[in-house]
């Protein structure tokens, strides 16, 4: 079976065609994996700027979840020397506020005390005597108590 320089022509023009487009089209980028994204903060921002721009595509975009999953996942991360640190600058905030509150109701207390050993003394002054009640005198004998009744 012969082949024909035409035909071989035209599959090598094919050929050449094929080659020329696949070499033209866009090469496909993968998208970023969540590790990467993690470890670069620009880039991670880029892409959520990029899927909020664009509310639709950031439901089905792979970019688009693996940063949501890469911000969900650097929000739990805790580095346990920062929260130690945090916990002990609470810890001493605390103590210094509990201080600060006991001096206070010391002071509060100092005022509104009432010591009734050193209180200032007050002359008593008698009721005024009135006519009414008789007053005994001092040269007759005071009244005595019986002991039978009238």
């Amino acid at each position: 079976m012969p082949v024909s320089l035409n035909a071989i022509a035209g599959r090598a023009a094919l050929a050449a065609i094929m080659v020329i487009a696949a070499a033209c089209s866009p090469k496909q980028i993968p998208p970023m994996s969540v590790t990467d994204l993690m470890e670069d903060r620009v880039t991670l921002d880029g892409v959520l700027l990029k899927c909020s721009q664009n509310p639709g595509r950031a439901r089905s975009d792979i970019e688009c979840l693996n940063a949501r999953t890469a911000i969900d996942r650097l929000a739990n991360r805790v580095d346990p020397a920062e929260d130690a640190k945090r916990s002990e600058e609470f810890e001493h905030n605390r103590e210094r506020l509990r201080l600060l509150q006991d001096k206070l109701r010391q002071d509060q207390e100092a005022k509104t005390k009432v010591d009734a050993y050193h209180l200032p003394l007050v002359p008593v002054e008698p009721p005024p005597a009135e006519s009414s009640v008789p007053q005994p005198s001092s040269d007759s004998n005071p009244p005595v108590a019986r002991e039978s009744n009238p």
